[in-house]
């Protein structure tokens, strides 16, 4: 009888605890019928990205010319690579470094090239395109030593002394301080690749305002 009076005991015991255990389920799923009834709706954390926003680079201007050219403007410190050929026809735009003067709004064609050289700050620079001589050596590079892209935003600070012209004299005259004039126009490295192999000789270079 005793052996008997214990498993009984066991038995009440393991039917009490699943009694407790369907009650509180009972109750959790009549909290959340209650609550999706009530409108509720549990708040989710927003998704965050691991690569930061690009902001996306200023449409080409208008009047900036026709067919194969490299469009650069003054004002927003922004270089168009474009073929009309293409679609789209931009097929690159970035953000520039000008030098301490800037060449004249107008068209001009690609009159020189080379590959690597030195700037008058003693930078090596590469990938020199040049395409005015117009009071002072105007044309695109990019620096050997320097970021391997181009600058984060148009209104970044202009390098104090770029030169594009390692092999040229530079021009006699001078700025206000006393400086040479300088028209190099700095671009990242990965940049300067990209319009060295789209401007040979001949191409045109349209500056805009």
């Amino acid at each position: 009888m005793a052996k008997l009076g214990a498993g009984l005991a066991v038995t009440g015991l393991t039917l009490g605890a699943m009694a407790a255990i369907g009650l509180l389920a009972f109750q959790a799923s009549g909290a959340q019928e209650r609550a999706v009834a009530a409108g509720y709706v549990a708040p989710v954390a927003p998704l965050t990205s691991a690569h930061p926003t690009v902001a996306p680079a200023p449409p080409l201007p208008g009047n900036s010319g026709t067919g194969l050219r490299v469009v650069y403007s003054l004002g927003a410190r922004q270089v168009w690579l474009v073929d009309p050929r293409k679609t789209p026809q931009v097929l690159s735009s970035f953000a520039v470094v000008p030098g301490s003067v800037s060449p004249a709004v107008g068209s001009y064609p690609v009159y020189s090239r080379t590959a690597a050289g030195t700037g008058t700050d003693g930078r090596r620079i590469e990938h020199v395109v040049r395409f005015s001589q117009e009071g002072a050596v105007f044309g695109f590079s990019a620096v050997v030593d320097g970021a391997s892209t181009a600058p984060a935003t148009p209104s970044a600070s202009p390098d104090p002394s770029p030169d594009p012209a390692p092999d040229a004299t530079p021009s006699p005259s001078a700025a206000p301080n006393g400086k040479t004039k300088t028209g190099g126009i700095r671009s990242g490295r990965e940049e300067g690749q990209l319009l060295w192999d789209f401007a040979p000789l001949g191409t045109t270079v349209v500056v805009v305002p």
